[in-house]
């Protein structure tokens, strides 16, 4: 891995290093970024090597901290990210914030993020993002319905496709189907699979579940 491999913004970041610092820092955030799907404790360890060089650096702790998080260390990304929320002055990665008070087991938190001044000023993917991790807290304090109502927004729109679609309308068919509106949340996990192009969900799986494992296009008119 090269240090040119870093996205040119990131290592702007880096310019207050010196020159030597600055690519072994560099090296491993690289590292950090191609090991966090496969292997996240290694992307993690990468991305701690990287704090210890160049701690003050807010693109390095929030690195750190999103590395953490993808390796289940909660308290951990939920620390760094604070540190690089108040070194950058940005909204922290609100959405990743939540999910670390959830994963603590902390989901009234989770809540109270998704109501801060930060949160209402986000939009489009970032918000939406934020609204699935709100719905999930709900959904922890078995507040299927308030988890529902969190989730309806103008984004869920049937015909929308991609990623960030395909997540709210899963997360809005579970919500759905917890709160006992089971034919509504079949009708969104059919929504979620015609929205997932990539397959990141099982969102054709939940809706065979919910006809008795029998392909949905065989009992619905769509």
């Amino acid at each position: 891995m090269q240090a040119t491999d870093l996205e040119p913004a990131v290592r702007r970041d880096l310019l207050s290093l010196d020159k030597s610092n600055a690519e072994s820092v560099a090296r491993h955030l690289v590292m950090a970024a191609k090991l966090i799907d496969d292997d996240p404790r290694l992307a993690l360890a990468h991305a701690r090597a990287a704090r210890q060089r160049a701690g003050r650096i807010a693109v390095v702790r929030e690195t750190a901290g999103v590395t953490a998080y993808h390796a289940g260390e909660w308290a951990e990304a939920l620390s760094e990210l604070r540190t690089a929320r108040r070194m950058s002055g940005g909204s922290g990665l609100l959405a990743v914030m939540a999910d670390c008070e959830r994963g603590l087991g902390r989901p009234e938190r989770a809540i109270e993020l998704g109501r801060s001044d930060e949160a209402r000023a986000l939009s489009g993917d970032e918000a939406t993002e934020l609204r699935i991790v709100v719905a999930g807290a709900r959904m922890d304090l078995g507040e299927y319905d308030q988890a529902v109502v969190t989730l309806q927004t103008s984004e869920l729109d049937p015909s929308r496709t991609g990623s960030a679609a395909a997540r709210l309308f899963y997360a809005y068919a579970d919500a759905l189907v917890a709160a006992g509106r089971t034919d509504e949340g079949l009708t969104w996990f059919l929504n979620a699979a015609s929205a997932d192009l990539d397959g990141e969900t099982d969102a054709e799986g939940r809706a065979e579940e919910l006809t008795g494992g029998t392909h949905p296009a065989d009992d619905l008119e769509l």
